[in-house]
């Protein structure tokens, strides 16, 4: 008899699982909320603003202005034969997407509590719907780029995508990862330890500069060539320069690099991925 009620399950929820457990099938089943989740970020961020949508291309722009004026005119930072303003924007591309990622993931649990108390569904979908909107958003921004990089390319400015552009998937699932990983890892920490999340911001501000957005990693080995593995071996250094090398075809790039970044993103998406899963057993009781 107890046989027979147990086949009648089609699902079974259990606080037991694997130290990795990614699961696909359970994602797929969910795809529903998954694609609700995506809406209501996209609609509700900018709703009763004035200007909503068109956030998504002031911020870009005037952070590469800003980065144009400090960095370019006053302290005379070179960026070779691309012009300053296009350099930025490309940087400024690339580093918004792992920011939102990573910014948008650290306080899952937290900012989640309420509707993960009332009802289950896989808890992996909340930071999978941040990193697709803000997919969303990192294609709205290419889209400025491209603008820009095309009138560059109309005003006589000899510039061109090199052969790497093929990597051009590669370099936004690495920065998918990483923000994912570094964001879920923060996330399960901030149910015991809250001012991490204070931290987060501050970091994330200070970040940007060891991550070679605003100038070319070549005048940190020139100008201070004893610290500049402080910068070279941080994978959005090799994400940032790499996105730029690819698309505007000035920077450094290496395959020892390339492979560096990919590796170090897939396993700290993985760390993150257990602390994720050991701490939604229990969080509910901490947060």
């Amino acid at each position: 008899m107890s046989e027979a009620k147990e086949s009648d399950w089609l699902y079974e929820i259990t606080p037991k699982r694997k130290l990795i457990e990614l699961n696909f099938k359970e994602i797929w089943r969910y795809r529903d909320l998954l694609i609700l989740f995506v809406k209501r970020n996209i609609v509700t961020v900018y709703k009763q603003t004035i200007l909503g949508p068109l956030w998504y291309f002031i911020q870009p722009m005037f952070t590469a202005i800003t980065f144009t004026l400090v960095f370019n005119n006053i302290a005379n930072i070179p960026t070779g034969d691309v012009p300053p303003f296009l350099f930025n924007l490309a940087g400024i591309t690339a580093w918004n997407y792992f920011s939102q990622c990573f910014t948008g993931t650290s306080d899952t649990f937290r900012a989640n509590a309420g509707i993960f108390g009332k009802v289950y569904f896989p808890r992996v979908i909340m930071p999978l719907s941040n990193v697709i909107t803000n997919l969303f958003k990192f294609g709205i921004q290419m889209g400025v780029l491209i603008v820009v990089y095309l009138y560059v390319i109309w005003s006589g400015t000899d510039i061109s995508p090199n052969s790497n552009l093929f990597l051009f998937p590669v370099y936004v699932l690495m920065m998918a990862l990483l923000g994912l990983g570094l964001g879920m890892t923060i996330s399960a920490l901030t149910t015991k330890y809250r001012d991490l999340s204070v931290l987060v911001g501050f970091a994330t501000s200070l970040l940007v500069y060891f991550s070679a957005v605003p100038y070319p990693l070549s005048e940190v080995s020139e100008k201070m060539p004893e610290w500049d593995w402080v910068v070279k071996y941080n994978p959005l250094t090799q994400i940032i320069e790499g996105f730029r090398y690819m698309i505007l075809d000035t920077g450094i790039f290496t395959w020892s690099g390339f492979f560096y970044t990919l590796t170090l993103s897939i396993v700290l998406f993985l760390f993150g991925l257990v602390i994720f899963n050991r701490t939604e057993k229990n969080f509910i009781d901490t947060v």
